[in-house]
């Protein structure tokens, strides 16, 4: 079990499955869904998409926990990064296929 899920206050935070991140450059604050989360290779990932955006468009963030906080990160190791697309691809777009018993 992760750290931040043990946390009373960043599970009601995560509870709500909308979130607010803030680009560390621009300052801009945008609302994001909680799509799903997973751990991997004991490293937590998040699948986030925009809420002003109508796609099936999504952003992969890993999560630590700085104190209190909940932090996303991007993830800079292209194969860390596929490993976790690849899941979440998987479990969000699967195809379901109803005819079989």
């Amino acid at each position: 079990m992760a750290d931040f899920e043990k946390n009373p206050e960043l599970e009601e935070e995560l509870d709500e499955n909308i979130i607010t991140l803030t680009d560390e450059d621009t300052g801009e604050e945008q609302d994001f869904e909680i799509w799903a989360q997973a751990t991997i290779d004991e490293k937590i990932y998040f699948a986030l998409v925009p809420v002003d955006d109508e796609g099936d468009e999504y952003v992969i963030l890993r999560a630590t926990v700085d104190g209190d906080d909940l932090v996303f990160e991007t993830i800079d190791d292209d194969d860390e990064f596929e490993k976790a697309e690849d899941y979440f691809n998987d479990l969000l777009f699967s195809e379901v296929d109803y005819d079989e018993n």
